[in-house]
């Protein structure tokens, strides 16, 4: 599709072309090329040694306009960037050419009303801090609904682009629920880019695509009342115990909570292994449910405890998180996979989806059967409609790429849904099927293909599409624009 040595050639008249600009391109560029494929070992097998040609940080969206008009021109592939916290090479170029960085296009534009909008830059726990502190009459403010375990670093564009969702699904279901992401703004990539507002549920078909179908430039997305929140760790004997107080907790609507994560035997042991901050946080052998409350639940949280035969082995308020800068949130999440991968380099890790109702009956059983091939992690969270359920994050001792498709198999014999982690093509993970939306959204926004191509196949099958949607075989929810 691409000549690299072309590719390569065109990038390098670009930057000397727009010399004003803070271009990269010594050996940086191959750190800045990467996010976390090796969780996978499939996909460090296919994606070791990709390399952009170079990297760009636009700090405006003037500065934007002029890299995408000049690839646009040039004919040069772009691959948009926030953080590469992402696991599966959402932004890792296939085709080099230039990683736009949008990490110093940065700022949080406004907060009002339970709302806000942001460039897609802003990293969200800076996000979190500047809402936090527009409350009026000295309350706590605002706060993202919910945010992935690298909060630190990671992105709001980057989350949008590649992620799930995240601590606060719990309350508010993943980033795709309607009403949390109000509205993007959006670039064309062309000779003479378009600037676009798309407002929900129109602007959701550039979410989860890794930037193959449009480039975000802003988000308005809803925020959440931020609570003082109580974090606890609570130890079992009993998986089944834990699970049963994990789900207990999840679902009991008088505790606000903002997380409920079970991580069972032996992921805690990993975990303690890993770094000397959780020591003496859990009790080897166990099973370990992490929670975040608000500090007024903490009675509600401890007679739950009691029901369900568990201990409490770590407690730290609000305040004291916030003196420390550490939080337990730091290992749930995919932050989990990466701490134990530093103990045990043979793990690997699935993403699952439980039915709502089954969710406690089905991780029982997945147990059962798989034993500690496939060690159980859980993130309690609501799904898009607004049922409790829980999302795997399971670790998996990993000997080869078919056990590991037989694994994914055997869940989804079991109706557990499987985001597949161990590819880079979109619908060949999460969107499991081309979506003739997100193909119209790119004929839209990325007429001659430039966005992170290769990634998306239903890219090459557009004029099939687009003559399904003529003939009537095929309707969309929004028409493409030329």
């Amino acid at each position: 599709m691409f000549d690299k040595t072309l590719t390569a050639s065109r990038t390098g008249g670009i930057t000397q072309a727009l010399p004003a600009l803070e271009w990269i391109t010594d050996s940086r560029v191959d750190r800045l090329s990467q996010d976390f494929y090796w969780f996978s070992p499939v996909l460090k097998r296919q994606l070791d040694g990709l390399r952009a040609d170079a990297v760009v940080r636009p700090k405006t969206e003037d500065e934007i306009r002029a890299v995408v008009a000049a690839c646009a021109q040039a004919g040069v592939p772009i691959t948009v960037r926030g953080s590469g916290t992402g696991n599966y090479g959402q932004c890792m170029p296939l085709h080099g050419g230039v990683i736009l960085d949008l990490s110093a296009y940065n700022k949080l534009l406004w907060c009002r009303d339970g709302t806000a909008r942001a460039q897609a830059g802003i990293r969200m726990m800076e996000m979190d801090r500047q809402t936090q502190a527009t409350s009026p009459e000295g309350g706590t403010g605002w706060e993202l609904r919910c945010v992935p375990s690298t909060f630190r670093s990671a992105t709001l564009g980057g989350l949008y682009g590649g992620g799930f969702g995240g601590v606060g699904s719990i309350n508010y279901g993943p980033l795709a629920s309607s009403g949390n992401v109000l509205g993007v703004r959006a670039m064309s990539i062309e000779p003479e880019p378009k600037v676009v507002e798309l407002r929900a549920p129109e602007a959701l078909l550039l979410h989860h695509v890794y930037g193959t179908n449009g480039l975000v430039l802003e988000l308005e997305v809803a925020l959440a009342p931020a609570f003082a929140w109580l974090e606890s760790i609570v130890c079992f004997d009993s998986f089944d115990a834990a699970l049963e107080f994990g789900d207990a907790l999840a679902s009991s609507a008088g505790i606000v909570k903002k997380s409920v994560t079970l991580l069972a035997a032996p992921i805690p042991d990993l975990l303690l292994a890993a770094t000397p901050l959780l020591k003496d946080t859990m009790r080897a052998g166990s099973h370990a449910v992490f929670t975040l409350v608000a500090g007024f639940g903490e009675e509600a949280l401890l007679q739950l405890v009691k029901d369900f035969g568990g201990t409490v082995t770590h407690r730290k308020t609000a305040a004291e998180v916030k003196a420390s800068n550490r939080t337990i949130v730091e290992y749930t999440w995919n932050h989990t996979t990466l701490h134990a991968m530093k103990v045990d380099k043979g793990l690997t890790y699935i993403q699952s989806g439980f039915q709502a109702g089954r969710h406690v009956e089905q991780a029982k059983t997945l147990r059962q059967l798989l034993g500690d091939e496939v060690l159980v992690h859980l993130e309690f969270i609501r799904t898009k409609e607004g049922a409790m359920n829980c999302s795997g994050l399971q670790l998996v001792r990993y000997s080869s790429d078919e056990r590991l498709d037989q694994i994914m198999q055997i869940h989804r014999d079991h109706g557990v849904y499987i985001a597949n982690p161990h590819v880079y093509v979109v619908e060949d993970g999460k969107q499991g099927q081309i979506n003739p939306d997100v193909v119209a959204t790119k004929m839209r926004f990325d007429p001659m293909g430039l966005l992170n191509p290769g990634k998306l196949r239903g890219w090459d099958e557009r004029e099939r599409i687009m003559a399904d949607v003529a003939a009537g075989k095929v309707s969309l929810a929004t028409l493409p624009k030329f």
